[in-house]
């Protein structure tokens, strides 16, 4: 079995929404890649990263916030919220993020899929 710690992101921090409510968010750091790096230290080797903004209006706002969770980390990253186009999966990946997830795309863009 492989664990995924996971980070959710917003405003470049590390954050948890309850029930998916954005109005109801708990901010956990400021510094995300220092939660990522504290997850390595207890023996994680995965990290499932999303981008809360990005899943929700389909941008990457926390782009740079995802870049130093990869370095700071060096685990295996996936990144998920915001890739609706083959550029950002291009970015990500350039960015050494290991996998990319498709979520809105998956569903309401079957063409995309066939990229």
């Amino acid at each position: 079995m492989i664990l995924f710690p996971a980070i959710d992101l917003y405003d470049g921090k590390a954050v948890r929404l309850f029930k998916g409510d954005y109005a109801q968010m708990t901010v956990y750091s400021a510094h995300p890649e220092s939660v990522a790096a504290d997850f390595v230290r207890c023996g994680a080797g995965h990290i499932h990263i999303v981008d809360l903004q990005g899943a929700k209006d389909g941008t990457t706002p926390n782009f740079e916030a995802v870049q130093r969770i990869k370095a700071a980390s060096g685990a295996f990253c996936e990144v998920g919220g915001g890739i609706r186009s083959m550029e950002v999966i291009r970015r990500y990946l350039d960015a050494g993020l290991d996998r990319v997830i498709l979520g809105t795309a998956a569903v309401t863009d079957r063409a995309f899929l066939k990229k």
